[in-house]
């Protein structure tokens, strides 16, 4: 069997430096490529794990670190520190997504399928794969776990080239409701292929077998695997051909 493997890519944006995370198969030929933006910690072991799960379905999978290299949070008050001004200055967070795009694209460790690129992402990284999405970004699809639908800039949606889907716990205390209602009249403004699938008594972070805080952030296997199977559904979909 092959060995999925994990490498680092340092680059640099701004005069700053990132390390991303580049996970494929060894010898792999040439498959999809995918960035995945992490969840508020940033790159991890959470993150690799995910990543090395769908990398071993046939996907070269580079975590971006939206962060940079000198930052690791290590509780939830950096990381809320280090995410709320990229929240803030969406310019910048989506500056930060499309260097990872171009990590991913540029490197030469893993063959990547020609045009077949797409973005995901958890949480905060849900709200990433979305902005580079909102880009114009050559992507076949964004997929949101979790993660939260506002933008600044609505009328960007008219950017998207590919498929949009969110997948959302119908009981999230920290996606304001609002958001969904808003997100469905940019995407429909826009023409754009989505899909919103709400899942019933799932809350935050479903995806995150770590997430344990009963009713807020909570980890729900079936969930979970539903959720995966949707987007992995969707890029066999979008990838095909």
């Amino acid at each position: 069997m092959s060995k999925v493997i994990v490498e680092s890519l340092v680059y640099h944006l701004a005069g700053k430096s990132y390390e991303s995370r580049l996970v494929y198969t060894h010898g792999a030929l040439a498959q999809p490529g995918l960035v995945m933006a992490p969840n508020w910690m940033g790159i991890g072991e959470g993150a690799e794990r995910i990543a090395r799960e769908v990398a071993e379905k046939g996907y070269v999978v580079l975590i971006a670190d939206i962060y940079g290299q000198s930052v690791r949070p290590v509780n939830a008050d950096e990381a809320g520190a280090a995410m709320m001004p990229l929240k803030d200055n969406r310019g910048e967070l989506r500056k930060r997504m499309q260097a990872a795009l171009a990590q991913l694209l540029g490197q030469s460790k893993a063959l990547l399928a020609p045009g077949k690129v797409a973005a995901f992402g958890f949480c905060f990284g849900g709200c990433c794969a979305l902005e580079l999405a909102r880009t114009g970004a050559e992507l076949k699809a964004a997929v949101s776990f979790h993660g939260t639908l506002d933008t600044p800039n609505p009328e960007d949606a008219k950017n998207i080239k590919g498929s949009v889907l969110v997948l959302h716990g119908a009981s999230d205390p920290l996606v304001p409701r609002e958001q969904l209602p808003a997100f469905e009249q940019e995407m429909n403004a826009a023409k754009i292929d989505w899909q919103l699938v709400s899942y019933g008594n799932a809350v935050h972070s479903f995806t995150d077998p770590a997430a344990n805080t009963s009713g807020k952030m909570q980890y729900d296997r079936r969930t979970s695997q539903r959720a995966f199977k949707a987007m992995h559904d969707l890029l066999g979909e979008v990838f095909q051909g």
